[in-house]
């Protein structure tokens, strides 16, 4: 009983988007239309045509669907799948009195009477390139098992959980797979919550897949999809395609807004072919996932050691108790002068915005990146060319990017901002280089938090396995 309701949970998503649009696309390719590939795969507002939309409804290459619907008093956005009717409103429509989507208007109003276009003509094709993969380096004996398991995932079709620890190597382990699905002509969607975590991948499949078409796309990017076989892109971004992917691949899947917003699930859920291979990955699943894992209902690798084979740090706690009476605690201040000795870097969380900007007052020669910082990529990249030596942030650095040879501490950790998930991640940015495994990470907090010490049992467990592993 509890499988068949977690199976139908999970497919939720698929029924809903078929319910309104149950479309069965023209696989012949007899007929090659020259839009095939810009528009494959694709559900676009009319004004993001590139073409004029009559001619290729006519030739039945485009269906016209509603873009939002009403039953009886309530509405339903077929774009983000909103059906929470507190974010509907109304607004001055020259066709009277009118409704749009709140829920998903950042990305281009959807009003009642507006539609939705889909590519149903024929299929796109991609080229069918062997030995894709440039990529000389080895795997560690958990990587070879993982990226085996993701090949065949790939190859069968089917789902996969890839828990995987922080620093593991999930990236290279992805590589199989990938060359796999381009020797076949597929085309793949590696999605993730962050932005930052797209412009970090971006350059690293550039050089493992060198004759690949790849496109990045997340908010203020440039690049324009009109085809790429290999797509990397933030989640949000996947609101633009339906039945596009041949492999979806899922990074981060438990960060956040992902995990917390279902627009996210549903959008990926309709971005990829009912008979495609959906691949998550993460270090820190959330509860459902565990719950899906541990029934066997969802396939697992696990993967508890680092691609070096060197343990996770596992953080410190130190007790600062005028954290809340001074910008920079007395205990934070005499930490960071020990490793300005030492000639170390430091990577320094802070709760808020606000407490960020305040601590680059009080500490000269530091500098801070959060989401609203206009110029958060060139100060990452300052930090990662060791321009500076201490770089203060958000949540935002606290998955998918990787810095070398660093030290970490989160100041008020135990803020609630700073759940278990989140600080696992954040102890994972210390150690990642075989030269350097072993950073200092170290937790600041006026109290103990069940997420601090819940991330540091954590840790030690991944540890404990690993070390099984090994004899």
């Amino acid at each position: 009983m509890i499988k068949r309701l977690i199976n139908w949970w999970d497919g939720r998503y698929d029924r809903q988007f078929l319910v309104v649009s149950p479309l069965s696309p023209n696989d012949s390719t007899d007929e090659q239309s020259p839009y095939s590939l810009t528009l494959s795969g694709k559900l676009l507002l009319e004004h993001q045509l590139p073409v004029d939309k009559d001619e290729l409804i006519q030739k039945k290459y485009l269906t016209k669907i509603p873009a939002i619907t009403k039953k009886h008093f309530d509405y339903t956005c077929h774009r983000c799948g909103n059906r929470v009717q507190r974010f509907f409103g109304s607004w001055p429509c020259r066709c009277g009195d009118c409704v749009y989507c709140r829920k998903c208007v950042v990305m281009g109003r959807v009003s009642f009477c507006s539609s939705l276009y889909i590519w149903t003509g024929p299929r796109a094709s991609f080229p069918c390139l062997s030995n894709a993969c440039a990529w000389e380096g080895e795997l560690s004996r958990y990587q070879r098992t993982a990226s085996g398991r993701i090949r065949e995932a790939v190859d069968e079709r089917s789902r996969l959980l890839v828990w995987a620890v922080c620093g593991a190597g999930k990236t290279e382990m992805l590589f199989a797979g990938l060359e796999k699905a381009f020797a076949e002509g597929k085309r793949v969607c590696l999605a993730t919550p962050r932005a930052d975590v797209v412009r970090e991948l971006r350059p690293r499949f550039a050089r493992a897949f060198p004759d690949i078409k790849i496109v990045a796309r997340y908010g203020g990017s440039e690049e324009v999809d009109e085809g790429a076989q290999f797509l990397l892109a933030t989640t949000h971004q996947l609101l633009y395609y339906a039945r596009a992917f041949d492999v979806m691949i899922i990074d981060e899947v438990d960060a956040f807004p992902y995990h917390s917003d279902p627009m996210l699930p549903y959008s990926s859920a309709r971005a990829l072919k009912t008979d495609g291979s959906l691949i998550y990955l993460t270090a820190t699943p959330r509860l459902d996932l565990k719950i899906r894992s541990h029934l066997n209902i969802l396939p697992t690798v696990f993967v508890p050691q680092r691609f070096h084979g060197h343990p996770l740090p596992v953080p410190v706690f130190r007790s600062s108790f005028d954290l809340k009476r001074r910008v920079v605690p007395k205990g934070l201040k005499v930490w960071l002068q020990e490793k300005k000795k030492a000639g170390r870097r430091v990577l320094l969380f802070a709760s808020t915005i606000e407490k960020a900007e305040k601590l680059t007052i009080e500490l000269p020669g530091s500098i801070a990146a959060h989401s609203e910082d206009p110029e958060r990529e060139t100060k990452i990249q300052r930090f990662r060319e060791k321009e500076v030596d201490l770089l203060i942030t958000t949540t935002i650095l606290e998955r998918g990017v990787t810095f070398p040879s660093i030290d970490v501490a989160v100041l008020d950790a135990g803020h609630d901002v700073f759940d278990e998930a989140a600080l696992v991640q954040i102890a994972g940015r210390a150690g990642r280089s075989p030269d350097d495994p072993s950073g200092d990470v170290v937790f600041f907090h006026n109290g103990a938090s069940d997420g601090m010490v819940n991330a540091r049992d954590s840790i030690r467990r991944m540890n404990k396995l690993a070390e099984k592993g090994a004899e």
